[in-house]
């Protein structure tokens, strides 16, 4: 893992797979980190030059202090600045999609295209927020272990998970609730996405237990180029539960856009 200190003192770590062709971006779900896009670096890692990076609070980029979405989108232009890297497509999951989108808004002449997965423009349902913020609390209070299953099958439906369940077992209580704030508190940018201009696919599983198709749905129709594609029995965190699946619409929209 390579780092960069911005210009307001957060670390940021991050990955740079190198190599001559287009840079892409690749921005990580909740609770995960830069392995998590093993499957899109395998499939097309060769074509491009893929710079996976640690989201605040995530992995080997730490949290010291509340934070929102817009914050880590500025944290992944300074890892593009570090690495001047002057323009590259954006491939956000989840809550890399929520990134992904503040990163367009904030400086759409750094983002060429946009590839989002499982993920809404608009801010947390009260009630689910409450429900996110309760698991949060019996997290810290009675131990991982006692919701770490319920928050597996949200993300990951019935894919396996033992590979990813010792990590979030290991995250530091105040760090789970600076990372859960930032998710639960988000605003939302429905109203602003209008002036993303660049083509942007947006996918989205029918088995998302996070969002219903209809949140990208939404998107989709707010965004000025975007198309949609819905992945049959996709889980929330489709880039890694059905790479198989949206790996060749990645690479073809990736290879049509830059």
């Amino acid at each position: 893992m390579a780092t960069v200190t911005t210009g307001d003192g957060q670390l940021v770590s991050y990955v740079d797979h190198g190599g001559d062709g287009p840079a892409v971006v690749l921005l990580h779900s909740f609770l995960m980190d830069v392995t998590m896009w093993a499957p899109q670096v395998a499939a097309f890692g060769q074509d491009y030059r893929l710079i996976a990076v640690d989201e605040r609070g995530h992995g080997e980029t730490p949290a010291n202090a509340p934070f929102d979405y817009w914050d880590v989108a500025g944290d992944v232009l300074a890892v593009l600045d570090h690495l001047d890297v002057g323009r590259a497509a954006v491939i956000g999951t989840s809550q890399g999609g929520f990134v992904a989108l503040r990163m367009a808004l904030l400086a759409p002449e750094r983002v060429a295209a946009l590839a989002v997965l499982g993920t809404s423009g608009e801010v947390e349902d009260e009630q689910i927020a409450a429900a996110y913020n309760q698991l949060t609390e019996v997290w810290i209070a009675q131990g991982p272990e006692t919701v770490i299953e319920a928050t597996a099958k949200i993300c990951l439906g019935d894919y396996d998970a033992s590979e990813w369940t010792p990590k979030w077992s290991a995250v530091e209580p105040e760090r789970l609730r600076l990372i859960a704030n930032a998710l639960v508190s988000r605003d939302g940018v429905l109203d602003r996405v209008g002036e993303i201009t660049v083509p942007a696919l947006v996918l989205h599983g029918t088995a998302d237990l996070a969002y219903p198709v209809a949140k990208a749905e939404a998107l989709v129709a707010a965004l000025p180029k975007a198309e949609l594609v819905v992945v049959e029995g996709g889980a929330h965190f489709l880039s890694l539960t059905h790479a198989a699946d949206v790996n060749p619409y990645l690479r073809q929209f990736l290879s049509a856009n830059l």
